[in-house]
């Protein structure tokens, strides 16, 4: 499914937010497996947490193209894992925090059930195996997540670690793919403020982030929604949509210097 997402994503960007029933059709099932009915298809994307949206007079629309980023919202997720392999590993811990407006509206926290705990993850996060005794099962835990997120934007400081274990993840237990669009904390911290470093770890402490442990899923998930509230007082006016934050969030200084060039 990741192909049918990064395929709709372009040609939505290129058609200005809305392509036709026949578009939608053509790129599906040339980019997919799945060969069932175009309605199916759509309710699996949404499903999957892709932000799409069917039009009354046919046709459908990319919800983040059209939403203003101050109005979006961003679900900042962190995971603790007993080790770095999807394939061979799982999640223990599950932090989550949803923003919007800049101020956090809802919080998700979890352990997650697991038989083996390396010591040196237990020196690392401090997380014991008598914490995950009696905690959800994998896929119960993973569920939860799926419906906390919906179709907001999914950020992760290094999200490309986050975002791929837990699309792995999903799909281990049926749950899919990751469909909803990702965006980095640090890429953009990168694009909107100057540091030294930009590890969570080095930002908690020169930007005075209240927090008590790090690596810890919920205390990282809201040190990064801090990070990310930082970044937010100096967006370039230009950004409007949530579409052109995270765009921007992965966007080269030559393509951010021709953007800005052209809207002035």
């Amino acid at each position: 499914m990741q192909n049918v997402f990064e395929h709709l994503t372009k040609t939505f960007r290129h058609h200005g937010g809305t392509i036709s029933q026949e578009t939608f059709d053509s790129i599906v099932y040339k980019h997919t497996t799945l060969f069932e009915e175009s309605d199916t298809i759509f309710y699996l994307l949404q499903a999957s947490g892709y932000p799409i949206e069917s039009l009354d007079e046919g046709g459908y629309k990319f919800k983040p193209y059209f939403t203003p980023y101050h109005e979006e919202r961003f679900c900042i997720v962190d995971i603790e894992t007993n080790g770095s392999k999807p394939s061979s590993s799982q999640v223990i811990e599950i932090g989550a925090v949803m923003m919007s407006g800049g101020k956090i509206i809802d919080s998700l926290e979890t352990f997650v059930e697991c038989a083996f705990l390396p010591e040196y993850i237990t020196k690392v996060t401090g997380i014991e195996h008598e914490d995950l005794i009696g905690a959800p099962c994998p896929k119960e835990a993973l569920t939860k997540l799926r419906l906390f997120m919906e179709d907001a934007i999914f950020v992760a400081h290094n999200a490309s670690f986050d975002a791929s274990f837990l699309s792995a993840s999903f799909h281990r237990h049926g749950l899919g793919a990751l469909g909803n669009p990702v965006m980095c904390s640090i890429d953009l911290a990168k694009r909107t403020f100057e540091s030294e470093r930009y590890g969570l770890a080095y930002l908690i402490e020169s930007l005075n982030i209240p927090t008590t442990v790090h690596h810890r899923a919920y205390s990282d998930a809201l040190s990064a929604s801090y990070v990310m509230q930082k970044s937010l007082e100096t967006i370039p006016e230009h950004i409007k949509s949530s579409d052109d934050l995270v765009r921007f969030a992965s966007s080269s200084k030559k393509e951010r210097r021709a953007k800005k060039e052209s809207k002035s």
